[in-house]
């Protein structure tokens, strides 16, 4: 019988650069407010080891973690540059850098942790559905490396995005929408008494599935605009970045959140009518409310938490566990957090995933500082 595992917490790191609207001036959409919700977002001078470091300092200093407990890591990264392409484009010595498992055994060892029990994983917005997937599949022994958890142990997901490496500040397609962030997630067996669960872990699934066109690619560009921390701009000699066909993405994210949930509920026996709320991914207001639209169609009608790209904009696979840490307190019932994006680059493919968690009722005495931010 597969292990029930459960959330006990969630750190996030947000990176203390704000990149305001302001910055982009005239050339931004009129309407971008009003159809992402987005003011402004993070930028990390770090790089996402750095910043997943950021979170476990976060996660220790702040919600009483013990990371001598830590049997695992599995890490989700959005924004390194696959191999495929930074074969092509980049100097041979930095291409391994750019390797998911690479990325995960760093950031493992900086916590004292052995490279062999760390796995990464390079996904855009369905990441943290995938990397919870895998860590299932990791703790119940059904993919390599096999981990045991102790009743005083936890494995970490990861998520670390620092998209802004990767974007063209000129491409008002792309650059106005992402933000920077890592956060780190407590994974532990439900019954832990050092890490109780706020939430149950019911299911998890994360694939890929065909779309209409290529929706997302990536360029080496020359004479490339990038913010500076004073405010101003300035230009690389080349970097390289992605595009994205953002309509065509508007247009297929709030069928795959709905087919990816419908999916989920199917293979776990959970009904429709049981979910209490919606946690989507936070890629804008506008593609949350449709998505909200296509989930009434299957029969979800629950509250959906929405609006909280506000001062961060569209932080990828980070996005579902900073709303899950944001509506902590709030949370009760069967939840559902659906999310889609781009899926590999140069295909005509878009991925989708769900989780599917139980919230308990935490004991604050137990609980300790786990989930301490409120909702707001």
């Amino acid at each position: 019988m597969p292990e029930s595992i459960g959330i006990a917490a969630i750190a996030v790191y947000e990176p203390p650069w704000q990149l305001s609207n302001d910055w982009f001036g005239v050339n931004l959409p009129r309407k971008f407010v009003q159809h992402t919700g987005i003011e402004s977002r993070c930028i990390s001078d770090e790089d996402e080891i750095a910043m997943a470091v950021r979170a476990s300092e976060t996660l220790r200093r702040e919600m009483d973690v013990d990371l001598r407990d830590c049997a695992g890591v599995v890490l989700a990264s959005p924004s390194l540059i696959p191999v495929t392409i930074a074969g092509k484009y980049l100097d041979r010595s930095l291409v391994g850098r750019e390797r998911p498992n690479y990325v995960a055994q760093q950031f493992a060892g900086r916590l004292g942790i052995g490279p062999d029990r760390a796995v990464g994983i390079n996904w855009f917005c369905s990441g943290y559905a995938k990397a919870l997937s895998v860590a299932l599949s990791l703790i119940n022994r059904q993919t390599l490396p096999k981990i045991s958890l102790g009743p005083e142990q936890f494995l970490l997901v990861v998520t670390t995005s620092r998209i802004s490496r990767i974007l063209d500040y000129a491409c008002m397609q792309t650059a106005p929408l992402f933000g920077d962030m890592a956060t780190l997630t407590v994974l532990a067996k439900a019954d832990s008494r050092k890490y109780p669960a706020r939430f149950i872990v019911l299911g998890a699934k994360a694939e890929m599935v065909p779309a209409d066109a290529v929706l997302f690619d990536f360029h080496l560009r020359q004479n490339v605009l990038v913010p500076t921390r004073d405010g101003r701009s300035d230009h690389e000699p080349q970097r390289v970045v992605f595009s994205l066909n953002g309509m065509g993405i508007g247009d297929a994210a709030p069928r795959a959140m709905a087919n990816a949930t419908g999916d989920l509920l199917h293979a776990t026996g959970v009904r429709p009518e049981e979910v209490r709320f919606v946690v989507p991914h936070q890629a804008g207001s506008a593609i949350v409310r449709f998505a909200a639209m296509k989930l009434e169609e299957i029969g979800v009608r629950a509250d959906v938490i929405n609006g909280l790209t506000s001062q961060v904009g569209n932080v990828s696979s980070c996005s579902l566990p900073y709303a899950l840490k944001q509506a902590w307190h709030v949370l009760d019932g069967t939840i559902a957090c659906p999310s889609a994006g781009v899926g590999r680059p140069g295909k005509a493919k878009v991925s989708q995933g769900c989780i599917l968690l139980r919230a308990t009722q935490p004991d604050s005495g137990s609980c300790r500082k786990l989930g301490a931010n409120r909702w707001n």
